[in-house]
Protein backbone atom coordinates (compact mmCIF):
# COMPACT_ATOMS: atom_id res chain seq x y z
CA UNK A 1 0.00 0.00 0.00
CA UNK A 2 1.52 3.32 -1.07
CA UNK A 3 1.89 6.20 1.30
CA UNK A 4 -0.45 9.17 1.02
CA UNK A 5 1.34 12.26 -0.33
CA UNK A 6 -0.07 14.25 2.59
CA UNK A 7 0.73 11.80 5.38
CA UNK A 8 4.31 12.85 5.98
CA UNK A 9 6.82 15.62 5.54
CA UNK A 10 8.59 13.19 3.21
CA UNK A 11 5.89 11.66 0.96
CA UNK A 12 7.98 9.15 -1.03
CA UNK A 13 5.99 6.09 -2.06
CA UNK A 14 7.27 2.60 -2.74
CA UNK A 15 7.14 3.45 -6.42
CA UNK A 16 9.36 6.49 -5.83
CA UNK A 17 11.93 4.34 -4.03
CA UNK A 18 11.74 1.81 -6.87
CA UNK A 19 12.32 4.51 -9.48
CA UNK A 20 15.23 5.96 -7.46
CA UNK A 21 16.86 2.50 -7.52
CA UNK A 22 16.93 3.02 -11.33
CA UNK A 23 16.01 -0.45 -12.63
CA UNK A 24 17.08 0.60 -16.14
CA UNK A 25 20.70 0.50 -14.89
CA UNK A 26 20.51 -3.01 -13.47
CA UNK A 27 21.73 -4.52 -16.76
CA UNK A 28 25.08 -2.94 -15.84
CA UNK A 29 25.21 -5.32 -12.86
CA UNK A 30 23.68 -8.45 -14.42
CA UNK A 31 25.60 -8.41 -17.72
CA UNK A 32 29.16 -8.71 -16.34
CA UNK A 33 28.20 -11.66 -14.15
CA UNK A 34 26.48 -13.40 -17.06
CA UNK A 35 29.37 -13.02 -19.49
CA UNK A 36 31.96 -13.64 -16.75
CA UNK A 37 30.23 -16.94 -16.00
CA UNK A 38 30.32 -17.73 -19.71
CA UNK A 39 34.06 -17.09 -19.77
CA UNK A 40 34.47 -19.39 -16.75
CA UNK A 41 32.42 -22.07 -18.50
CA UNK A 42 34.65 -21.75 -21.56
CA UNK A 43 37.54 -22.73 -19.25
CA UNK A 44 35.46 -25.59 -17.87
CA UNK A 45 34.98 -23.93 -14.49
CA UNK A 46 31.40 -22.66 -14.29
CA UNK A 47 29.88 -22.71 -10.79
CA UNK A 48 26.21 -21.81 -10.31
CA UNK A 49 26.40 -21.00 -6.59
CA UNK A 50 29.32 -18.62 -6.98
CA UNK A 51 27.63 -17.00 -9.97
CA UNK A 52 24.54 -16.26 -7.85
CA UNK A 53 26.67 -14.71 -5.11
CA UNK A 54 28.51 -12.57 -7.67
CA UNK A 55 25.14 -11.45 -9.04
CA UNK A 56 23.95 -10.45 -5.55
CA UNK A 57 27.14 -8.44 -5.03
CA UNK A 58 26.84 -6.60 -8.36
CA UNK A 59 23.09 -5.97 -8.05
CA UNK A 60 23.33 -4.67 -4.48
CA UNK A 61 26.26 -2.44 -5.45
CA UNK A 62 24.46 -0.80 -8.34
CA UNK A 63 21.35 -0.08 -6.29
CA UNK A 64 23.58 1.21 -3.52
CA UNK A 65 25.47 3.54 -5.85
CA UNK A 66 22.18 4.81 -7.28
CA UNK A 67 20.89 5.70 -3.81
CA UNK A 68 24.29 7.12 -2.85
CA UNK A 69 24.26 9.36 -5.94
CA UNK A 70 20.70 10.44 -5.12
CA UNK A 71 21.80 11.40 -1.61
CA UNK A 72 25.09 13.08 -2.47
CA UNK A 73 23.82 15.00 -5.51
CA UNK A 74 20.71 15.96 -3.59
CA UNK A 75 22.45 17.50 -0.61
CA UNK A 76 24.80 19.38 -2.96
CA UNK A 77 21.88 20.80 -4.93
CA UNK A 78 23.05 19.19 -8.19
CA UNK A 79 19.65 17.52 -8.74
CA UNK A 80 17.49 20.62 -8.38
CA UNK A 81 16.87 21.06 -12.13
CA UNK A 82 17.08 17.74 -13.91
CA UNK A 83 15.09 15.47 -16.17
CA UNK A 84 15.10 11.72 -15.66
CA UNK A 85 14.26 9.27 -12.86
CA UNK A 86 12.83 10.28 -9.50
CA UNK A 87 15.30 12.00 -7.18
CA UNK A 88 14.30 11.29 -3.61
CA UNK A 89 16.65 13.76 -1.94
CA UNK A 90 16.72 16.59 -4.45
CA UNK A 91 12.93 16.63 -4.82
CA UNK A 92 12.32 16.45 -1.06
CA UNK A 93 10.42 13.17 -1.33
CA UNK A 94 12.55 11.41 1.29
CA UNK A 95 14.75 12.44 4.20
CA UNK A 96 18.39 12.58 3.10
CA UNK A 97 19.49 10.39 6.01
CA UNK A 98 16.99 7.70 4.94
CA UNK A 99 18.36 7.69 1.38
CA UNK A 100 21.90 7.46 2.76
CA UNK A 101 20.83 4.59 5.02
CA UNK A 102 19.31 2.77 2.03
CA UNK A 103 22.60 3.15 0.15
CA UNK A 104 24.65 1.72 3.01
CA UNK A 105 22.15 -1.10 3.56
CA UNK A 106 22.73 -2.13 -0.07
CA UNK A 107 26.48 -1.86 0.41
CA UNK A 108 26.08 -4.08 3.47
CA UNK A 109 24.27 -6.75 1.43
CA UNK A 110 27.01 -6.56 -1.22
CA UNK A 111 29.65 -6.83 1.49
CA UNK A 112 28.13 -9.90 3.13
CA UNK A 113 27.63 -11.71 -0.19
CA UNK A 114 31.13 -10.68 -1.25
CA UNK A 115 32.74 -12.04 1.93
CA UNK A 116 30.96 -15.38 1.48
CA UNK A 117 32.06 -15.51 -2.16
CA UNK A 118 35.64 -14.60 -1.21
CA UNK A 119 35.89 -17.24 1.50
CA UNK A 120 34.49 -19.76 -0.99
CA UNK A 121 37.05 -18.87 -3.69
CA UNK A 122 39.91 -16.47 -2.82
CA UNK A 123 40.06 -14.58 0.49
CA UNK A 124 41.82 -11.56 -1.04
CA UNK A 125 38.67 -10.73 -3.00
CA UNK A 126 37.50 -9.20 0.29
CA UNK A 127 39.98 -6.38 -0.36
CA UNK A 128 38.72 -5.89 -3.90
CA UNK A 129 35.15 -5.84 -2.59
CA UNK A 130 36.03 -3.14 -0.07
CA UNK A 131 37.58 -1.10 -2.89
CA UNK A 132 34.40 -1.51 -4.95
CA UNK A 133 32.22 -0.23 -2.09
CA UNK A 134 34.55 2.72 -1.55
CA UNK A 135 34.41 3.44 -5.28
CA UNK A 136 30.62 3.32 -5.23
CA UNK A 137 30.38 5.83 -2.36
CA UNK A 138 33.07 8.28 -3.44
CA UNK A 139 31.70 8.53 -6.98
CA UNK A 140 29.55 11.42 -5.79
CA UNK A 141 30.15 11.24 -2.02
CA UNK A 142 32.81 12.76 0.17
CA UNK A 143 34.53 16.13 -0.11
CA UNK A 144 36.14 15.52 -3.52
CA UNK A 145 33.97 13.05 -5.49
CA UNK A 146 35.70 11.69 -8.57
CA UNK A 147 32.40 11.70 -10.49
CA UNK A 148 32.63 15.51 -10.39
CA UNK A 149 36.08 15.33 -12.00
CA UNK A 150 35.15 13.51 -15.20
CA UNK A 151 36.14 10.04 -13.98
CA UNK A 152 32.69 8.45 -13.72
CA UNK A 153 32.90 6.51 -16.98
CA UNK A 154 36.43 5.35 -16.12
CA UNK A 155 35.16 3.97 -12.81
CA UNK A 156 32.22 2.24 -14.51
CA UNK A 157 34.60 0.63 -17.01
CA UNK A 158 36.86 -0.60 -14.20
CA UNK A 159 34.30 -1.74 -11.62
CA UNK A 160 31.39 -2.93 -13.78
CA UNK A 161 33.66 -4.10 -16.58
CA UNK A 162 37.11 -5.37 -15.64
CA UNK A 163 36.52 -6.14 -11.96
CA UNK A 164 33.01 -7.58 -12.30
CA UNK A 165 33.65 -9.78 -15.35
CA UNK A 166 37.14 -10.98 -14.45
CA UNK A 167 36.20 -11.33 -10.79
CA UNK A 168 33.23 -13.49 -11.73
CA UNK A 169 35.42 -15.61 -14.01
CA UNK A 170 38.19 -16.01 -11.43
CA UNK A 171 35.91 -16.99 -8.53
CA UNK A 172 34.49 -19.81 -10.66
CA UNK A 173 37.41 -20.96 -12.81
CA UNK A 174 40.34 -20.00 -10.56
CA UNK A 175 41.98 -18.03 -13.38
CA UNK A 176 41.27 -15.32 -15.92
CA UNK A 177 41.59 -15.72 -19.68
CA UNK A 178 42.03 -13.46 -22.66
CA UNK A 179 38.45 -14.37 -23.65
CA UNK A 180 37.35 -13.10 -20.25
CA UNK A 181 39.41 -9.94 -20.69
CA UNK A 182 37.83 -9.27 -24.09
CA UNK A 183 34.39 -9.79 -22.55
CA UNK A 184 35.29 -7.41 -19.72
CA UNK A 185 36.42 -4.71 -22.15
CA UNK A 186 33.20 -5.09 -24.14
CA UNK A 187 30.92 -4.92 -21.10
CA UNK A 188 32.92 -2.14 -19.44
CA UNK A 189 32.77 0.00 -22.56
CA UNK A 190 29.04 -0.26 -23.24
CA UNK A 191 28.34 0.08 -19.52
CA UNK A 192 30.33 3.32 -19.54
CA UNK A 193 28.28 4.44 -22.55
CA UNK A 194 25.10 4.18 -20.46
CA UNK A 195 26.65 6.46 -17.85
CA UNK A 196 27.84 8.83 -20.57
CA UNK A 197 24.37 9.06 -22.14
CA UNK A 198 22.99 10.04 -18.74
CA UNK A 199 25.66 12.73 -18.40
CA UNK A 200 25.14 14.04 -21.95
CA UNK A 201 21.52 14.61 -21.01
CA UNK A 202 22.58 16.53 -17.90
CA UNK A 203 25.36 18.69 -19.43
CA UNK A 204 23.53 22.02 -18.91
CA UNK A 205 22.50 21.40 -15.29
CA UNK A 206 25.79 19.70 -14.35
CA UNK A 207 27.88 22.54 -15.80
CA UNK A 208 25.80 25.10 -13.92
CA UNK A 209 26.12 23.15 -10.66
CA UNK A 210 29.88 22.70 -11.05
CA UNK A 211 29.66 18.94 -11.65
CA UNK A 212 32.38 18.49 -14.27
CA UNK A 213 31.53 15.11 -15.78
CA UNK A 214 33.30 13.64 -18.78
CA UNK A 215 30.43 14.89 -20.94
CA UNK A 216 30.90 18.42 -19.62
CA UNK A 217 34.68 18.20 -20.20
CA UNK A 218 34.35 16.86 -23.73
CA UNK A 219 31.46 19.05 -24.79
CA UNK A 220 28.21 17.88 -26.36
CA UNK A 221 29.48 16.93 -29.83
CA UNK A 222 32.60 15.03 -28.76
CA UNK A 223 30.73 13.26 -25.95
CA UNK A 224 28.23 11.90 -28.46
CA UNK A 225 31.02 10.54 -30.64
CA UNK A 226 32.65 8.85 -27.63
CA UNK A 227 29.26 7.38 -26.73
CA UNK A 228 28.98 5.84 -30.20
CA UNK A 229 32.47 4.35 -30.01
CA UNK A 230 31.91 2.85 -26.55
CA UNK A 231 28.61 1.34 -27.67
CA UNK A 232 30.33 -0.50 -30.55
CA UNK A 233 33.24 -1.95 -28.56
CA UNK A 234 31.43 -5.20 -27.56
CA UNK A 235 31.00 -6.09 -31.21
CA UNK A 236 34.68 -5.45 -31.91
CA UNK A 237 35.38 -7.83 -29.01
CA UNK A 238 33.09 -10.43 -30.60
CA UNK A 239 35.29 -10.34 -33.70
CA UNK A 240 38.37 -10.65 -31.52
CA UNK A 241 37.00 -13.63 -29.56
CA UNK A 242 35.88 -15.33 -32.77
CA UNK A 243 39.54 -16.22 -33.29
CA UNK A 244 39.13 -18.63 -30.36
CA UNK A 245 35.54 -19.73 -30.99
CA UNK A 246 33.59 -18.57 -34.03
CA UNK A 247 30.06 -19.02 -32.53
CA UNK A 248 30.61 -15.98 -30.27
CA UNK A 249 29.70 -13.95 -33.34
CA UNK A 250 26.11 -14.63 -32.28
CA UNK A 251 26.62 -11.54 -30.10
CA UNK A 252 26.06 -9.47 -33.24
CA UNK A 253 22.34 -10.20 -32.88
CA UNK A 254 22.38 -7.42 -30.26
CA UNK A 255 23.81 -4.91 -32.75
CA UNK A 256 20.46 -3.46 -33.93
CA UNK A 257 19.62 -2.44 -30.36
CA UNK A 258 22.98 -0.74 -29.89
CA UNK A 259 22.69 1.02 -33.27
CA UNK A 260 19.28 2.34 -32.28
CA UNK A 261 20.79 4.03 -29.25
CA UNK A 262 23.81 5.30 -31.19
CA UNK A 263 21.69 6.84 -33.97
CA UNK A 264 19.41 8.50 -31.43
CA UNK A 265 22.39 10.14 -29.73
CA UNK A 266 24.22 11.09 -32.94
CA UNK A 267 21.09 12.70 -34.34
CA UNK A 268 21.19 15.18 -31.48
CA UNK A 269 18.51 13.97 -29.07
CA UNK A 270 18.27 16.28 -26.05
CA UNK A 271 16.85 16.16 -22.52
CA UNK A 272 14.02 13.68 -22.12
CA UNK A 273 14.66 12.30 -25.61
CA UNK A 274 17.88 10.76 -24.24
CA UNK A 275 16.20 8.91 -21.36
CA UNK A 276 15.17 5.87 -23.50
CA UNK A 277 18.78 5.52 -24.70
CA UNK A 278 19.83 4.37 -21.23
CA UNK A 279 17.36 1.50 -21.38
CA UNK A 280 18.13 0.69 -25.02
CA UNK A 281 21.87 0.42 -24.44
CA UNK A 282 21.23 -1.52 -21.26
CA UNK A 283 19.18 -4.04 -23.24
CA UNK A 284 21.86 -4.20 -25.94
CA UNK A 285 24.48 -4.87 -23.26
CA UNK A 286 22.44 -7.60 -21.60
CA UNK A 287 21.55 -9.22 -24.94
CA UNK A 288 25.21 -9.24 -26.00
CA UNK A 289 26.23 -10.68 -22.63
CA UNK A 290 23.64 -13.47 -22.72
CA UNK A 291 24.32 -14.40 -26.35
CA UNK A 292 28.08 -14.39 -25.81
CA UNK A 293 27.81 -16.36 -22.57
CA UNK A 294 25.63 -19.03 -24.19
CA UNK A 295 28.14 -19.43 -27.01
CA UNK A 296 31.03 -19.65 -24.53
CA UNK A 297 29.11 -22.16 -22.41
CA UNK A 298 28.67 -24.51 -25.36
CA UNK A 299 32.28 -23.86 -26.32
CA UNK A 300 33.36 -25.09 -22.91
CA UNK A 301 31.40 -28.32 -23.46
CA UNK A 302 33.42 -29.24 -26.54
Amino acid sequence: MTQSPHSSKYPATRHDWWEAARPHTWANAISPVVVGSGAAAFQGGAHFGRAILALIVAWALIIGVNYANDYSDGIRGTDEDRTGPTRLTGSGLAAPEHVKLAAFACFGVAGIAGIILSLWSAWWFILIGALCIAGAWFYTGGKNPYGYRGLGEVAVFIFFGLVAVLGTEYTQAGAVSWVGLASAVGIGSISASVNLANNIRDIPSDAEAGKITMAVRLGDKAARIVFAVLSMVPFAMSLFMAAAYTPVLVGFLALPLALHGVLTVLRGAQGKELIPVLGINGKAMLAWAVLTAVALFFGGMR
